[in-house]
């Protein structure tokens, strides 16, 4: 029996801060693609809510398109709010 072992070199950043920059605007991204999502399918929900006449669907539609634009937005306030 062969055992191979590979061995791969890993280096890390100079500066611990860039790698914690660098963690932060990935996680704040994937938090927007997920607002992007919810405002996609709110607004589905909302032009869905024609076709049917239902008020709670056109209501449950407008709160998915606000929670997915403040998704949206959430780094811009928590920028604000630390200042």
């Amino acid at each position: 029996m062969v055992l191979l072992t590979y061995t791969i070199n890993v280096y890390a950043a100079s500066d611990p801060l860039t790698v914690i920059d660098n963690l932060s605007n990935f996680m704040f991204a994937l938090i927007r693609g997920v607002g992007v999502i919810l405002a996609g399918s709110g607004i589905v929900q909302f032009g869905l809510s024609f076709k049917s006449h239902d008020p709670s669907q056109r209501a449950n539609g407008v709160l998915g398109i606000v929670g997915g634009i403040i998704i949206i937005c959430t780094k811009e306030i928590l920028n604000i709010i630390t200042g």
